[in-house]
């Protein structure tokens, strides 16, 4: 009998090992951060110190609020006992500083003088006790990068909107993609669902982390600090990943599924089947490759029911990027045999590697803490114990995202205690900022066609195999940041082209539209390749031919980084190793991620956004309380955080590179990626012995009610509210006018909502079901209570004013597909702004568009060598 732990040698890979072993410092090393933050930007910071930097965090009298946020060790509130605070401010120092003092102040602007990067989340707050605004900080300090971060950015019609997790996770799309299947009539009968927890300020903390990188290193070259600004609500806006495209293309509107990719079509066939134990499994696919892997599977089982093998002729070679293929009954009756097989398991006993060893896309719905009891993370030394030596013991952190042979992730100490580190911080001689003596400057950079600005990136780069999302998304941040990125493309093995495509009769019969319009089929044409792919060049190259082998190796010779994103060992095994290319180039920076990293038990596993996000824990964090199913995302979500922390790997390994003339080897892991995000959930496990469960939208860790999303006037109309006082608890039922509500002793006071807040969500329903959801949302919002409406794509993309004032899309024309907005880069940075055209100023490429280019122009390849190329196979 195949179970769980059956682990087979095709699935192994080596340890960590010697290339991976002894890694150095962190990648930002010698730099100090002064963190001035609460929930909205303390994972920012936390980036930071894992990368090496030191973090001061600023804290007032009375501790940062985020001290009070649950849960707490042994459930017993305190100002050093919250987990929350010892996840999110680990390997950070206390520095306790009265700002309403002149002595605090000037504590604060010695410390700033010092320093190479403010974190500011206080949303002007800081400016103003410092009678300081944002330009006179940085002429002020002029080698100091000032980060900011804002909830809708510092001026438009939102600019004073009050912002929450749940608020932002509305606002920006997240939860219109995610929730459970419409019923039977296709009518939407439970809410969308804000995915577990904290991601809107994860996903904003990651881009953030990004800008003050690209920053750091255009300062390592001009000796110049600047100001990087990110308001969450563009970062959040930014995060769903199909529905863009579908409607800006062909005025598409997705259906939000359970359990799978939101979708252009409606179906009942969740991608998750139940255990005979009540657990879940992903299995994931089900096109005409699955079905060819999926029957043999099945008939040893006697499970294969009626399926049989696909016909000779088709194609299975075909790629669809995950949620984009069409829906029909066969499908769905592959999907209800696989069901009938799961179901006839426990979850220990499901031969999901076994399916994995066939080629399917299978994994198990981990709850978050499963991950640190799995050797595999244990070899990637993913999590670390820490000790806390007040309490005279250790706990259990997520605290790496990826490996690297010549950089590691600093594990630190824990979490400080309340003005730890005042005397000793304050105690210290006059700091000057890590600036060079004499910085790099470059001759006459490239200025940016948008914003007529030099690029941070000027000069990079970039050999990319990166495709999909994961990593795609990843050099996409980089080219937009100036770097030169060219993308290799092959027939046989082509990236996913085919979602999001233009429509029959281009931008003209978008413009005409009133309905949803047929797309294109040419994979030149695809909308969401031109988001991921937009400012990069492209080349067909076959490297398996010893021509095209030998072109890599030329190309690898001139560039900064190759950057790939195949299962483990494909490029090796091609003849494109780490040894091969540190030989042609030594201070080369290899980056590569897959599902579960390159090194450990689960190197070659399958997995796409949703396989690892169910491995990760983010599929089965999300949905009602059981027994409801999970509702995970309605995208991929690991396809996103993979990227952004591709991006990130990659940028501090460039600015290490600028300093220290060193590259490196970074084997980066999407499901890595989505653990990190987990670690105030295993504190919980570790501290309380507390397993993970659902709570649907409501908020068990920051006291609110009401906190849901509650239906409007309309079709699948929406809003989110959360109270986190009982003022804004009055103040809502002023705006609805209803003062009974304030009579009624359940509602009273904070406390006594919590324990009565299925009736409390019932009764704010039964007043937003007559609401319009904009004039409910505004109406709030001017009186002072967080909500946002549930927006999906047409909403951000037509009626969003604070987006189009913070200019969250910008036009591209790509050869054949033509003109089409498409996401820019949230971060604003003040003197090297992203473009997300690149330095080509261009959209994503057609495939092999840039041959004669690269070859003749980068390479010195005559025209004539490159017909023959093309004609000999290689090109």
């Amino acid at each position: 009998m195949a179970t769980q732990a059956a682990i087979t040698p095709s699935l192994l890979s080596t340890g960590p090992g010697e290339m991976m072993g002894n890694a150095g410092p962190g990648m930002l090393r010698g730099l100090r951060v002064v963190e001035i933050a609460d929930e909205r930007a303390e994972y920012a910071g936390l980036l930071l110190a894992g990368l090496g930097a030191e973090v001061i965090k600023i804290e007032p009298p009375e501790g940062n609020a985020t001290r009070r946020i649950g849960p707490f060790l042994e459930d017993k509130p305190g100002p050093e006992r919250s987990l929350f605070f010892w996840n999110y401010n680990r390997n950070k120092k206390s520095v306790v500083l009265d700002l309403q003092t002149p002595a605090g102040r000037e504590q604060v602007l010695r410390l700033l003088g010092g320093a190479d990067i403010l974190l500011d989340a206080s949303c002007g707050a800081l400016n103003e006790v410092l009678g300081l605004d944002h330009a006179a900080l940085n002429t002020r300090f002029p080698q100091l990068i000032t980060a900011r971060m804002t909830p809708f950015g510092d001026d438009g019609p939102w600019k004073d909107f009050k912002g929450s997790d749940l608020i932002h996770l509305a606002l920006g799309g997240p939860m219109m993609n995610c929730g459970y299947d419409p019923d039977p009539n296709f009518e939407y009968d439970t809410p969308p669902i804000a995915p577990q927890i904290w991601h809107a300020y994860h996903i904003a903390g990651e881009q953030m982390a990004t800008g003050i990188i690209a920053a750091l290193i255009h300062r390592e070259r001009s000796g110049e600090g600047q100001d990087v600004s990110l308001a969450i609500h563009e970062a959040v806006s930014k995060n769903p990943e199909q529905d863009l495209m579908y409607w800006v293309c062909r005025r598409v509107p997705l259906w939000r599924l359970t359990c799978r990719h939101a979708s252009e079509g409606p179906n009942h066939s969740p991608s998750i089947a139940h255990t005979k134990d009540g657990r879940w499994f992903i299995t994931h696919g089900m096109g005409a490759r699955d079905l060819k892997n999926l029957v043999p599977l099945l008939t040893k089982y006697n499970a294969q029911a009626d399926l049989q093998p696909p016909p000779p002729e088709v194609d299975l070679r075909a790629r669809q990027v995950p949620g984009t293929a069409g829906a029909d009954e066969a499908r769905s009756h592959m999907l209800d045999v696989v069901q009938r097989f799961v179901r006839a398991w426990t979850y220990k006993e499901m031969p999901w590697l076994e399916a994995q060893e066939a080629g399917l896309l299978w994994a198990p719905l981990r709850k978050p803490h499963e991950n640190a009891l799995d050797e595999h993370w244990t070899a990637r030394k993913t999590f670390a114990e820490i000790e806390h030596p007040e309490l005279g013991r250790s706990f259990l952190y997520p605290t790496s995202k990826w490996l690297s042979n010549k950089t590691s992730w600093r594990v630190g100490r824990r979490a400080p205690l309340l003005g730890e580190d005042t005397a000793a911080v304050l105690g210290e001689t006059a700091r000057r900022p890590s600036v060079p003596a004499e910085p790099r400057r470059v001759e006459n950079p490239q200025r940016s066609a948008l914003h007529d600005k030099p690029f941070p990136l000027q000069g990079i780069k970039i050999f990319d195999f990166a495709w999909f999302l994961a990593s795609a998304g990843g050099t996409r941040f980089l080219a937009a940041l100036g770097a030169e990125s060219y993308k290799v493309e092959w027939k046989d093995n082509p990236d996913t082209r085919l979602a999001g495509m233009a429509p029959v009769g281009g931008r003209a019969a978008r413009n005409a539209a009133t309905g949803p319009l047929p797309g294109v089929k040419d994979p030149d044409m695809g909308g969401n390749f031109l988001n991921k792919n937009s400012g990069k060049r492209g080349i067909s190259l076959n490297i398996r031919h010893p021509k095209g082998l030998q072109i890599a190796k030329d190309m690898i010779r001139i560039c900064d980084v190759v950057a790939e994103g195949f299962s483990p060992g494909v490029l090796q095994r091609l003849g494109l190793g780490y040894d091969v290319m540190k030989s042609i180039r030594p201070d080369i920076i290899y980056i590569q991620q897959s599902g579960m990293g390159a090194h450990g038990t689960y190197g070659r596993m399958r997995t796409v956004g949703p396989v690892a996000a169910a491995f990760g824990g983010q599929a089965e964090m999300s949905g009602l309380p059981e027994p409801a199913m999970p509702v995970s995302w309605g995208y991929s979500y690991l396809d996103w955080m993979g990227a952004y922390g591709y991006a990130l790997a990659l940028l501090g390994a460039i600015y290490h590179r600028e300093r220290t003339g060193e590259g490196q080897w970074i084997d980066a892991s999407q499901c890595e990626s989505g653990i990190f995000l987990t670690g105030a959930t295993i504190l919980d496990w570790v501290a309380n012995d507390r397993v993970f469960r659902r709570y649907g939208n409501r908020s068990p860790y920051k006291p609110a009610a009401p906190h849901g999303a509650y239906r409007c006037d309309g079709d699948d109309r929406w809003i989110a509210i959360a109270c986190f006082t009982d003022d804004e608890w009055r103040a809502l039922a002023r705006v609805a006018e209803r003062g009974d509500w304030l009579d009624d002793p359940r509602f009273a006071t904070l406390e006594s909502r919590l324990q009565h807040q299925d009736a409390l969500d019932a009764t704010i329903d039964g007043w937003t079901r007559t609401q319009d959801r904009y004039d409910c949302m505004v109406k709030l919002q001017r009186a002072g209570v967080p909500a946002g409406v549930c927006q999906n794509a047409e909403d951000r993309v037509d009626t969003d004013p604070q987006l189009r004032h913070l200019k969250w899309l910008t036009e591209v024309t790509g050869t054949k597909i033509g003109t089409w907005p498409v996401y820019e880069i949230p971060m604003k940075l003040s003197k090297t702004p992203a473009y997300i055209g690149g330095p080509i100023n261009r959209g994503a490429p057609c495939y092999g568009e840039d041959n004669l280019w690269v070859l003749t122009e980068l390479l010195g390849r005559s025209p004539s060598e490159v017909e023959r190329l093309a004609e000999d196979g290689v090109i």
